[in-house]
């Protein structure tokens, strides 16, 4: 299993948004249902950071990528992110009832 966290600020006028466009993402999720896909989004307090964990069964596949509503949140991230994007692989260490255990 391969493990990513994902962590940004937006621009405070376009927090809405992105989170509109993320919330897209999990609608189309939720339609098609891929297999080997764990993926969970979380807006922080302060209303503009956003962490995305994604973590995929098979560590080659890319399931995200392909979804048409991925891509629109992916079209103008410039535009929404105040930089730098933070990304990592990360090695789970515990969990308890988050990735479907």
């Amino acid at each position: 299993m391969s493990t990513h966290i994902i962590q940004y600020e937006v621009k405070p006028d376009q927090a809405d948004e992105n989170q509109r466009l993320v919330e897209a993402v999990f609608a189309q999720l939720k339609a098609e249902k891929p297999e080997g896909l764990h993926y969970a989004t979380f807006r922080m307090e302060d209303g503009v950071s956003f962490v995305h964990f994604v973590a995929y069964d098979d560590d080659d596949a890319d399931l995200l990528r392909p979804l048409a509503a991925f891509q629109a949140f992916q079209q103008n991230a410039g535009d929404r992110i105040i930089a730098p994007t933070r990304r990592g692989a990360a090695t789970l260490v515990g969990s308890y009832g988050f990735l479907g255990e």
